[in-house]
């Protein structure tokens, strides 16, 4: 028994007559036309020599100055105000999930490194020694500051004066064990 119409996958235009191919899901969001006889891909899916890098698209390097801080603050108040309703209304998974995601989040690391580096002590070395004082050095440490791997280091003891002439001690942390404690804050 002979098919009537146009065949599977071709439907015909209404104002030309002429046949198009049909728009196919491929994917789970993508919409594209091809002929459903073709394959889909007609060559090699693996190849050996590809000159594009392997592994997931990274973001383009970003310089210090021209982050959109407005954009970062926001996303981190508006991180914290929701895990504050969830505290409130006793949800620990969502506060715990929220708190993982602040933590993790661009907004949060790098906030915390401005408010480390842009202060009265941003020039007080901890026993590392280190200062973030270039833009350059604070964009690799907002890539640096990880959770995992990450060992505290002890505190640089400094004594200062006391209004009544003794000495009374001061413990000065590294910027990046600061910076840890404000991404958790």
């Amino acid at each position: 028994m002979g098919r009537i119409g146009p065949r599977r996958g071709v439907r015909p235009n209404a104002r030309t007559g002429d046949t198009q191919p049909e728009r196919v899901l491929t994917s789970d969001r993508c919409l594209v036309t091809r002929e459903l006889e073709k394959p889909a891909q007609e060559t090699k899916q693996m190849t050996v020599g590809v000159t594009s890098p392997a592994g997931a698209a990274s973001r383009e390097p970003l310089e210090w100055h021209s982050l959109p801080w407005e954009n970062i603050q926001r996303n981190v108040r508006r991180l914290q105000a929701r895990i504050v309703k969830a505290t409130q209304e006793g949800r620990w998974g969502k506060v715990k999930a929220l708190q993982r995601l602040l933590t993790h989040s661009f907004s949060g690391r790098a906030l915390a490194v401005r408010r480390v580096t842009e202060n009265q002590g941003k020039n007080t070395p901890g026993v590392d020694g280190e200062i973030w004082n270039t833009p350059a050095r604070k964009m690799r440490a907002v890539e640096q500051l990880r959770q995992r791997g990450y060992q505290p280091q002890p505190l640089r003891r400094v004594y200062i004066p006391k209004s009544n002439g003794k000495r009374r001690p001061l413990g000065i942390p590294t910027m990046k064990a600061v910076c840890q404690i404000l991404c958790k804050s």
